[in-house]
């Protein structure tokens, strides 16, 4: 019984002994040490940004009505989402094909060129809002103007694959505290997508069944890692976490892509999206920084559904103590291979037990 495997794990205490925990999505392992968690921290500790925020600022190059950054273009007085390009691709649409080198031949400077599309979908007009003080209603604007983003992206001729993300918090690397998320199309399957689609596949041949629908049985009854769930979704601290808090959203029934969302999915998704993003701001009094991305089919062949992928969305939270001490991937980590301290059960259960209304809402 694999769940009574991870509990018992013959004489050793998962715990409190170092061990190594694999994840079938990557093909990574991850090394946990949870006797380091009662460790004290002398090291950098961040600031907590004052939220001094207004609804509307002038200066907010994402605002409604408002200038985007270098006056090139002026954004509408949109009252829900609005999409546009963003005005500094990393990818783009007509560049030269090209390429130096071949992989095939051992070739030590290999290099080709890429085509692709990045736009900016804000959601929200208002500046002093995040994804976890949104309600159900706005968010189901946000996953319905994905699905149209999707599909749009899915139909241009140089777009392979469409990633969906967001980046909360200056920590994170967010240059504009405006509600917004990102999407960028490649003409390529990036690595890290590829590399799961490849692994979903060898699973599903192997074994005659889908990996994820496996790890959503598995994990509804083993309980120690959901943080909460609906008809649609159910949210998990994976077992092979590596940041602290990092959790993953994960369709109960295997749905390719956005494209075959019904309507009570996609409201289902704004749902456990809202709750999994409150929980993580109620978890230290703040609006908890991190990186949000969405795993799907590719859009190389639309003519049917991908027989292999899996809706699922990950979050990437780098705090880890508190609001002002953050995990740095550094040393072993960087050289070797990823390691944690607070186990994936530990960190399930502190968000298990948060509310559901945010702190700033709380009375």
């Amino acid at each position: 019984d694999q769940r009574i495997f991870l509990l018992d794990m013959s004489s050793i205490d998962y715990s409190e002994h170092p061990h190594r925990r694999y994840n079938p999505l990557q093909g990574t392992w991850v090394l946990c040490s949870p006797h380091r968690a009662k460790r004290p921290w002398q090291g950098q500790q961040e600031e907590i940004p004052k939220d001094t925020r207004p609804e509307y600022d002038p200066d907010d190059y994402l605002g409604p009505g408002n200038s985007r950054s270098g006056g090139a273009a002026v954004n509408p007085k949109y009252t829900d989402t609005f999409v546009f390009d963003n005005d500094f691709q990393a990818l783009l649409s007509d560049t030269p094909s090209g390429s130096v080198g071949s992989i095939e031949n051992d070739d030590l400077i290999v290099a080709t060129a890429v085509t692709g599309r990045c736009r900016v979908v804000c959601f929200s007009p208002k500046l002093n809002v995040t994804v976890a003080e949104m309600d159900v209603a706005g968010l189901r604007k946000v996953v319905d103007t994905w699905c149209d983003e999707y599909e749009m992206l899915s139909k241009l001729d140089y777009v392979q694959y469409v990633q969906i993300f967001e980046n909360k918090g200056a920590m994170n690397g967010c240059s504009n505290p405006h509600p917004h998320g990102q999407i960028w199309s490649t003409g390529y399957i990036p690595e890290n997508p590829s590399r799961e689609l490849s692994n979903l596949e060898g699973y599903y041949k192997r074994k005659g069944s889908h990996m994820l629908e496996d790890y959503v049985k598995l994990e509804l009854e083993a309980k120690d890692r959901v943080v909460c769930e609906n008809d649609s979704f159910l949210a998990v601290v994976p077992f092979w976490a590596v940041w602290p808090f990092e959790t993953m959203i994960v369709s109960k029934k295997r749905i390719p892509s956005l494209l075959q969302f019904n309507d009570q999915e996609r409201t289902d998704l704004a749902d456990i999206y809202r709750r999994v993003t409150c929980r993580y701001d109620n978890l230290f009094l703040t609006e908890f920084p991190y990186s949000m991305g969405i795993h799907q089919a590719p859009v190389i062949d639309m003519s049917s559904p991908h027989p292999y992928a899996h809706f699922h969305m990950t979050f990437y939270p780098p705090l880890l103590r508190s609001a002002t001490v953050r995990k740095f991937m550094v040393g072993f980590e960087l050289l070797c291979e990823a390691q944690r301290d607070l186990t994936a059960e530990q960190a399930a259960k502190r968000l298990a037990d948060l509310s559901e209304v945010h702190f700033r809402q709380q009375k």
